[in-house]
């Protein structure tokens, strides 16, 4: 059903090449990554209070990678992910007729796409918590618990330079997010496969059945190409992403919206409490950071960022990170905690919105504007 070889391969050839620095810089740079990604579990673990005193955390491997190491890990994850859909699709698709030929040409049609789609992405991500890479690859590094740490140099040096902030407190205010990450999975312990349990939820809703799937695709072309029929509801606000999919799969999607707001709104909270404390230009880098990211790239970068529901994503730092931040004005970083105690207390995607409806239904405060629930 993919061709995950030639994914990788056409992502590798189509991936721009990252900023240009010596052999002597580049170790300098992998070498303050890995010693920031360890000074940072410090920061972030006193920060959150999330684990007691005197526990040990998991250990998790930190990988520093270029962009085309982030493209075969992220190959790897999707592989592992996917596996069980891609494997009953392929059985469906077996007893068709031509099937097997249909099968090795629509592979590499996908394995294609799959590239592109990465080679894109490659370029801009600075760093990832890897929380479902498999137990065997050939990268280094790997762990049994599957998660593991990656930060991608030439995005970070790329960045930093664009922005024309410090090196030295980019690089640390970029780790203290993504072990953020890190430490969110590895001291809620069944987080991750809660997450998994979503996502594989998700995906079991996709309907197999081609014909349906492209009918859905075609009226979300026709969406986007502004062919509604008269007086019909316009899905301006939605990615081509979510168009195309099933209506129980969109009940899924709001439950994994809220989780990954929660996630990455929390690592945004972190980076910038803990900052003032060890990163002397933290308020210049949000500043700076948060333009860049509200800005784009140009129209083509802003209609790929559309379809692929990217701009979806970046809601996800900045509605979540205001969940958190009301939530610990209420209740204190003790009292957020509460959120990681079980798949229950997580806030659904209405209380990421409104965060006192939060406050009332876990630790049974009532506020204005919110119901006892």
């Amino acid at each position: 059903m993919v061709d995950w070889n030639l994914a990788v391969a056409t992502a590798t050839r189509l991936v721009r090449s990252g900023p240009e620095v010596s052999r002597d810089e580049a170790r300098a740079v992998v070498a303050e990554l890995r010693r920031h990604a360890r000074t940072s579990e410090e920061h972030v673990r006193a920060f959150t209070r999330m684990m007691p005193e005197g526990v040990t955390l998991p250990e998790t491997p930190v990988l520093v990678v270029d962009r085309a190491g982030w493209v075969k890990a992220n190959v790897a994850g999707f592989r592992e992910l996917l596996g069980p859909l891609l494997g009953k699709m392929q059985d469906r698709r077996a007893g068709a007729p031509g099937g097997a030929v249909l099968g090795a040409v629509g592979g590499k049609v996908t394995g294609v796409e799959l590239g592109m789609l990465l080679s894109f992405l490659a370029s801009r991500v600075l760093g990832q918590y890897e929380t479902f890479a498999p137990a065997a690859l050939d990268l280094p590094g790997n762990a049994a618990t599957g998660g593991r740490l990656l930060l991608v140099a030439p995005n970070i040096v790329h960045v930093e330079r664009e922005l024309e902030v410090s090196p030295h407190d980019f690089r640390l205010w970029v780790c203290l997010h993504e072990e953020t990450h890190r430490t969110q999975f590895t001291a809620v312990p069944w987080l991750r496969a809660h997450l998994e349990g979503e996502i594989q939820t998700f995906l079991g809703a996709t309907d197999m059945e081609p014909g349906a799937v492209l009918e859905r695709l075609r009226e979300a072309l026709q969406s986007f190409a502004g062919a509604r029929p008269e007086g019909e509801r316009g899905d301006e606000g939605r990615s081509l992403v979510e168009l195309v999919q099933t209506p129980e799969q969109r009940e899924v999607l709001g439950r994994l919206t809220a989780v990954m707001s929660l996630l990455e709104g929390h690592a945004d909270f972190v980076m910038d409490g803990v900052g003032p404390e060890v990163v002397p230009s933290v308020a210049e880098i949000r500043e700076k950071f948060q333009q860049r990211r509200a800005s784009g790239a140009g129209r083509l970068d802003a209609a790929l960022r559309k379809v692929l529901g990217l701009d979806a994503k970046l809601r996800q730092y900045r509605d979540g990170e205001r969940f958190v931040r009301a939530v610990v004005g209420q209740v204190g970083m003790d009292g957020f905690n509460r959120v990681w105690t079980s798949p229950n207390t997580l806030p659904t995607k209405t209380e990421i919105a409104r965060p006192a409806d939060w406050v009332a239904r876990v630790h049974g405060r009532g506020s204005a504007g919110s119901e006892e629930r």
